[in-house]
């Protein structure tokens, strides 16, 4: 059904001329390794969150993961996440040595549920980690209230959600940490890399130890440490990023707006009140066959993807020993793998291209 014209991708990274000539640059340089253009990467990408002391590191995944060990949990410590969330969330909580504990999502914005998170708490709780799903910020002003009433650090996973903020207060600036990912298809990126964020100058010297073989000095280790650090062309690429993000933020947003005002037959995202969504993701709710669904958008020219069609708790590193999903009863969870299905929100996307989108899902929902 598509015709001569070319399907329109779920995602595409941005890779300019401006990113290829900083790349260069730093090749040319010849300091490639968390060098002047990382600290000037961290530097700018502090304006993003309230000037915050920022750690930059070769993933999102490391950043998750060095921020728990800087936390320096014991064996048995638990984390709250939730289970609608890519694997690294849980991933990051078991190599820094912790158990997930999984707690349920609201069904508006696929966000940790503050009420599931009261109850998923135990004396063995040290770390409460809300993932800001799909570019919307999670119920910060609650989680942050239950953190402090039991002692709790609140780590949050910002992977998806560069610039989106709650009540005007940036993601990333709400906990102890927050932690970003530069993976190509985010809203900005460095080819790879991630980014930590921190408030506290004693633990973003921990972060920095921890990246780089635990030491400042060469050859002066203080701890033991990892081998997590940003190359210097990542970070220039980053930068260059960076200086785009608010017009790409916008940009997904009027789209996002384009489409809740004219798709029928499926439920469109909700926005929490106060929320800035920064649409990493446009995911509505399909009832019915789902799988056929996108099949028909595919007929039709239009890609789309399914995250997560597992939650974390059913993947088998997380299943007991048993072979089952031990006592996680998750209902909004499982429910919203089911329905979830992500169109096209990109920046690049012209108008043709958002009229070509909601053709195709209204005429697939019969609407």
């Amino acid at each position: 059904m598509t015709g001569s014209r070319a399907t329109i991708p779920p995602a595409r990274p941005v890779i300019g001329e401006e990113e290829i000539a900083a790349a260069v640059r730093v090749l040319r340089s010849g300091m490639v390794v968390q060098g002047p253009e990382v600290a000037a990467f961290e530097q700018e990408f502090s304006a993003l969150v309230e000037g915050r002391h920022c750690v930059a590191v070769n993933s999102g995944t490391s950043a998750l993961q060095l921020t728990l060990l800087a936390l320096d949990m014991k064996p048995g410590d638990e984390v709250i996440v939730p289970s609608f969330s890519f694997a690294a969330t849980a991933n990051a909580v078991r190599l820094a040595g912790g158990v997930p504990v999984f707690a349920d999502i609201e069904p508006g914005t696929f966000n940790l549920d503050p009420d599931a998170t009261a109850a998923a708490i135990t004396p063995r709780t040290v770390a409460i980690m809300p993932v800001h799903l799909y570019g919307q910020p999670a119920a910060m002003d609650r989680i942050m209230a239950l953190a402090e009433a039991h002692s709790l650090a609140v780590v949050e996973d910002a992977a998806q959600a560069h610039a989106a903020a709650l009540n005007g207060k940036p993601v990333g600036s709400f906990g102890l940490a927050g932690c970003f990912s530069f993976y190509p298809t985010k809203n900005m990126h460095s080819l790879e890399g991630g980014m930590i964020t921190t408030g506290d100058a004693e633990f973003a010297r921990k972060l920095r130890l921890l990246r780089n073989q635990g030491m400042e000095q060469r050859y002066q280790n203080e701890i033991v440490g990892a081998n997590m650090r940003l190359t210097d062309v990542a970070a220039a690429i980053g930068r260059v990023q960076l200086g785009k993000l608010d017009g790409w933020t916008e940009k997904r947003r009027s789209n996002a707006a384009y489409l809740d005002a004219n798709l029928k037959g499926v439920t469109v995202p909700v926005v929490a009140e106060g929320a800035k969504h920064v649409y990493h993701q446009y995911t509505i709710r399909v009832t019915g066959d789902r799988d056929a669904f996108q099949a028909g958008l595919t007929e039709r020219g239009v890609g789309s993807g399914v995250y997560y069609p597992t939650p974390i708790h059913r993947l088998r590193p997380f299943l007991t020993e048993g072979g089952s999903v031990g006592p996680w009863k998750l209902p909004e969870t499982d429910k919203a793998a089911d329905e979830v299905l992500s169109l096209p929100i990109m920046p690049s996307l012209t108008d043709e291209d958002l009229e070509r989108i909601v053709e195709a899902v209204n005429e697939v929902a019969g609407a």
